[in-house]
């Protein structure tokens, strides 16, 4: 079905991958691992990786922003 999907154009991973994104976004991993087949270590990196944490990288870019950029120096 993927291959038949794939011919007319439908990108059956990405549409895939949205969905278990949401999925894990909502569910605990043992339940996300039950109700899709998938191994539980599998279920617990697709709950992390939709439950992650952006706080790195808005201080990371926080952190470039406090410094001045390269045009700034120039002219100084």
């Amino acid at each position: 079905m993927t291959q038949k999907l794939n011919l007319h154009g439908i990108p059956v991973r990405t549409a895939r991958n949205a969905a278990l994104a949401a999925l894990s976004a909502d569910l605990p991993s043992p339940i996300l691992a039950d109700g899709t087949g998938m191994h539980r270590h599998t279920a617990l990196r697709w709950v992390a990786y939709a439950r992650r944490d952006w706080a790195e990288y808005l201080a990371a870019r926080a952190d470039d922003d406090r410094q001045p950029s390269r045009n700034q120096k120039e002219s100084s």
